[in-house]
């Protein structure tokens, strides 16, 4: 079955969890390690969709496999700034999926008028930093000591994109 790529609805909130949970039981991908409780998480998707912020979800049939999302920063001097965020259930890696993920979340943060994409990815998630440099992020910074996991701490790169405006 074909992966779909879709703008977030509320009847994807409990799967959006789901896998938000499954790759941050991962302890790698994510600074946190585990998902949020639900009720949590509905409110902040309810939010999100409310204001219109760029998430969008990877659908394997119902099944949420996948997810990516720009929140703009709130600060007035800021709003043309967004933080991405993402993630890709095990077993649907290496298909596709993040990139298709990141290419409409990204196509409607420009929309809404950002300029400026930024994230922090793990300094050894190379396959992670090769998607974003190929769609043009570029590393800003590199963050010391950013992450502590079980087995350790670990550097961080920031990485930015600009819109082509």
């Amino acid at each position: 079955m074909r992966v779909e790529i879709a703008p977030i609805e509320e009847r994807h909130i409990a799967g959006f969890r789901e896998c938000l949970d499954a790759v941050a039981r991962e302890k790698k991908f994510l600074a946190q390690f585990e998902a949020p409780p639900l009720e949590r998480i509905e409110n902040l998707i309810r939010d999100n969709i409310a204001a219109d912020q760029p998430q969008y979800v990877a659908l394997d049939g119902e099944t949420v496999v996948g997810w990516a999302d720009i929140i703009a920063a709130r600060a007035h001097a800021m709003t043309h700034c967004g933080t991405l965020g993402m993630g890709v259930a095990v077993g649907y890696r290496g298909r596709g999926i993040g990139r298709r993920l990141l290419e409409a979340t990204i196509a409607k943060a420009w929309t809404k008028g950002m300029t400026r994409i930024v994230l922090d990815v793990r300094i050894d998630n190379t396959n992670a930093i090769r998607l974003y440099e190929k769609l043009g992020f570029v590393t800003e910074a590199r963050k010391h000591n950013a992450l502590r996991f079980d087995d350790g701490y670990f550097d961080a790169l920031q990485m930015v994109l600009f819109s082509a405006k």
